[in-house]
């Protein structure tokens, strides 16, 4: 296992609309995230533990997404830092979640909340 941890967090590549899940170095995010918790139990490893967790996650499910869900998630997923499978898992659910609410009734305001169908806010989820 610790073998497998070490050749997955020393991966670094993103393939956009690839048929297989990208492998991310999450080593840089974990650091970050063990340094900034006010959590005494969220160290390093325990985030390690969580990237692992969804990338098996996303490896079970992977073929259940868009092509477009999964370009605009992977590209979402690298900004702002490094890459991470649990923000990349959230955002895929979100937008499967998302294509399945009914579309909202722009002359008369009834169907999704005030704020607008997903859709509306993120086109890729349509």
């Amino acid at each position: 296992m610790p073998t497998f941890l070490a050749i997955l967090l020393t991966a670094s590549h993103i393939a956009l609309g690839a048929n297989w899940v990208p492998e991310f170095n999450v080593e840089p995010s974990c650091r970050a995230a063990a340094e900034a918790a006010i959590a005494p139990n969220r160290d390093t490893k325990v985030c390690e533990r969580e990237e692992l967790t969804a990338r098996g996650k996303l490896n079970n499910e992977w073929g259940q997404f868009t092509p477009s869900q999964k370009a605009h998630c992977m590209s979402l997923s690298r900004l702002g830092g490094s890459p991470s499978y649990v923000e990349l898992l959230t955002c895929l659910e979100l937008a499967k979640a998302a294509k399945g609410l009914p579309p909202r009734d722009h002359m008369t305001g009834q169907g999704s909340s005030d704020c607008g169908s997903a859709a509306a806010w993120f086109p890729v989820f349509g």
